[in-house]
């Protein structure tokens, strides 16, 4: 977790206070998405998995695409303890004892960072097809799980430049020549690129062409093989949630990666706060894990239903015990 070692090296005692306030803060909000956040995340994006798979034959579109986030979702979740407690919480960079974990966490962070995001976009791409184009092959279910096992595939190469860099610093012969692999910088600016502006502009893109769509409202929309209409709240509620909580862990790459390229050293003030910043903006992304499942359990009307049949199946369920619990029954309301 974030200290104030940093700040500590300048001796300016005046801002000591502030820096043990801002400690404080972040260690609280990092607690509390631990104590609350992580559980939240594993039991949904779990709950969320096995309903789909249990009736896979009934799945929608949209549910493909939840489904991939709710892998992801899983995989930050168990990963945010090491992220935010971890002995390299702090750097930018890897490296000392215990850095071949450091890179694994981040490997996976940014595959996880990369399918949220891009299975945000298609979600929203798809949807403008399927109100477009109903009942039209560019938009089935068939379609989405070929189209998500491109995106985990294309997310686990993007993110592999990570661990090629580490391995080279290991094993190189030519030191020099495993150094020039070794661009922190470079890597933040693909994944700003690649990770937030190439799937905002989809979205961007898709959202001005479902806003035209739904002005032209025809015959077509009523029909029974249509998207249900809790769909396209989902999917804003989505956008707004995932590109809100990862915006400032991708503003942070870019500030970081600006200041380096001045070709200047970065004061320890500065590199304080926007480390601060950086652990900040990752706990913001890390909770999308959480956040996300609870919108698709309260805004899609087709869960309920599955996790009813879910639940009769079960031992409890076929002695009609499942009504009875108060627990159950507040999953379902």
């Amino acid at each position: 977790m974030w200290s104030c070692s940093p700040l500590n090296s300048t001796g300016g005692g005046e801002d000591q206070p502030l820096c043990q306030h801002a400690r404080l803060a972040l260690s609280a909000v990092s607690l509390l998405y631990l104590a609350v956040g992580v559980p939240v995340g594993l039991g949904y994006n779990s709950l969320l998995i096995l309903v789909n798979l249990h009736e896979q034959g009934s799945m929608a579109m949209p549910d493909v695409y939840f489904v991939n986030m709710a892998v992801a979702g899983l995989l930050l979740s168990a990963l945010a303890p090491a992220l935010l407690l971890g002995p390299g919480a702090s750097g930018w960079a890897p490296g000392g004892p215990g850095g071949e974990a450091q890179v694994t966490l981040l490997v996976l962070f940014d595959v996880c960072a990369l399918v949220t995001m891009y299975c945000t976009a298609l979600l929203s791409l798809d949807y403008y097809i399927e109100r477009a184009l109903p009942r039209t092959y560019m938009s089935s279910v068939y379609n989405s799980r070929h189209v998500c096992g491109f995106v985990w595939g294309g997310a686990l190469l993007t993110s592999f430049s990570s661990l090629l860099s580490y391995i080279c610093s290991h094993v190189a012969a030519r030191l020099a020549e495993c150094a020039q692999m070794q661009h922190t910088e470079a890597a933040s600016t693909i994944m700003v690129l690649i990770g937030y502006l190439v799937p905002g502009l989809a979205v961007l893109y898709a959202l001005v062409l479902v806003s035209r769509i739904r002005k032209q409202d025809t015959p077509l929309d009523q029909e029974a093989g249509r998207l249900d209409p809790s769909v396209h709240r989902l999917l804003v509620a989505t956008v707004c949630t995932q590109f809100g909580l990862w915006t400032p862990h991708y503003l942070t790459l870019l500030g970081h990666t600006s200041l380096a390229l001045r070709g200047r050293p970065v004061d320890e003030q500065h590199l304080g706060m926007l480390l601060f910043a950086r652990d900040l903006s990752r706990c913001l992304a890390l909770s999308s894990s959480a956040v996300t499942p609870l919108l698709y359990r309260y805004i899609s009307r087709s869960f309920p239903g599955k996790l009813r049949r879910l639940i009769k199946k079960t031992p409890c369920g076929r002695r009609s015990c499942s009504e009875d619990q108060p627990g159950v029954q507040q999953v379902l309301a």
